[in-house]
């Protein structure tokens, strides 16, 4: 190693990549890490017969444009975890308006794909605004909740519900019910952690669940989704029973790499199922420390956010944190055939440049809102904070 490589890491250094270092915690980077490069691993996997299914002469086209996406994500992680709290607020006001700006327009300028309208197709690349919009929405909500409390006359609360609100409706209209409950439910995390009546909790809860049965009657995809989950033997499973299939016949240790059939058959192996192929090709060993690694990714960073001392920073976080958790959850339940069917990505893992872009905004906030600063953190005893997870 270099002498100014030494230097870089030395922690006198007053660099801002030398300070960034010393405040990031690495077990979250770390995490991160391994994350990122198990998806590029992955997609090596899958790329072949994906690019076979849709008629890609060049095998390694996807692994390839995931090994982009993947440096991409990671540089706007890195960039983005150097911010201050209050730069991590302004970069969440310029995100929300721009995706909301560019969803507002999807109607009309949208790529329309399985029968929605989610994307904007700019330079041969996809774009899904909806994935940057989700953690923008999250800083400002917990913006607004902690400067509500402050009794200085903002109406924090109601400016948080109009944000969620005008997010909420053109998510719908696309449709994508998916991004709606995974928002809603990170809303009501930072509703709680905000520390608001119980009595508001439970009414924002029993909208949303009122609200999600009704997507049952309004959405026909809904519907159908989930009546072949709750009637499989009167549907077509073609892609939850390959999963399942696939998880079995991997075993302990997987039947090797390149080994699996799985991705031969499923349209949407590299993405949505991904999981199941790795399940298959490296074995359940593999996977359970897959799943584990999102465990201390969520576990770890809920843990730090509690720490904090600043309202805004503490519910920020815990709620960028709850995201991220919820649709590693979201995904591995589906692939394990215990909830409906639904398009959503592994964090970092599934092939998709907008996801892994997003998911390096999101992982980047929650670092930069974690880094340790003069102040920042209460001592081990001061969990209990008054007033926080109320």
């Amino acid at each position: 190693m270099s002498p100014t490589n030494q230097h870089m890491f030395l922690r006198s250094d007053k660099t801002p990549l030398g300070r960034w270092w010393w405040t990031v915690d690495h077990w979250l980077l770390g995490a991160v890490g391994i994350l990122l490069v198990t998806g590029v691993l992955l997609s090596f996997g899958s790329s072949p017969a994906a690019a076979a299914r849709m008629h890609v002469t060049f095998p390694f086209h996807f692994a390839i444009r995931q090994c982009v996406f993947a440096l991409l994500g990671a540089s706007i992680l890195i960039g983005v975890s150097m911010l201050s709290a209050r730069g991590v607020k302004r970069a969440a006001f310029f995100i929300y308006l721009a995706s909301i700006a560019v969803m507002i327009a999807l109607p009309f300028i949208g790529h329309e794909a399985k029968g929605a309208n989610r994307w904007l197709q700019v330079a041969g690349f996809t774009l899904q605004p909806s994935e940057f919009m989700k953690p923008a929405l999250l800083v400002l909500v917990s913006w607004m909740f902690s400067e509500g409390q402050k009794g200085e006359g903002v109406p924090g609360v109601s400016i948080a519900f109009v944000l969620y609100f005008l997010a909420v409706g053109l998510l719908l209209i696309q449709p994508d019910v998916g991004q709606t409950v995974l928002i809603t439910v990170a809303f009501g995390a930072a509703f709680w952690m905000a520390g608001v009546p119980l009595s508001w909790i439970t009414g924002l809860a029993v909208a949303a669940v009122t609200g999600l049965g009704s997507t049952y009657f309004i959405f026909p995809h809904v519907a159908s989704r989930v009546n072949r989950f709750l009637q499989p033997e009167h549907a077509d499973t073609h892609q939850v029973t390959k999963a399942a299939e696939a998880i079995a016949n991997g075993g302990l240790f997987g039947k090797g790499p390149g080994e699996g059939v799985m991705k031969t058959g499923v349209p949407d192996v590299h993405t949505d199922f991904i999981y199941s192929m790795a399940a298959e090709e490296y074995g359940l060993i593999f996977s359970l420390t897959l799943i584990a690694v999102f465990g201390v990714l969520v576990v770890r960073g809920l843990y730090k956010s509690m720490r904090l001392s600043d309202p805004f920073e503490q519910v920020a976080a815990a709620s960028l944190f709850v995201l991220l958790g919820q649709q590693a959850f979201i995904n591995l339940a589906v692939n394990l055939n215990l909830i409906p069917t639904k398009g959503m990505t592994l964090p970092f893992i599934s092939y998709g440049g907008s996801s892994v872009l997003a998911m390096g905004l999101t992982m980047g906030m929650a670092l930069a809102l974690t880094r340790r600063r003069p102040g920042a953190y209460l001592p081990a005893e001061g969990l209990a904070r008054a007033g926080a997870f109320a």
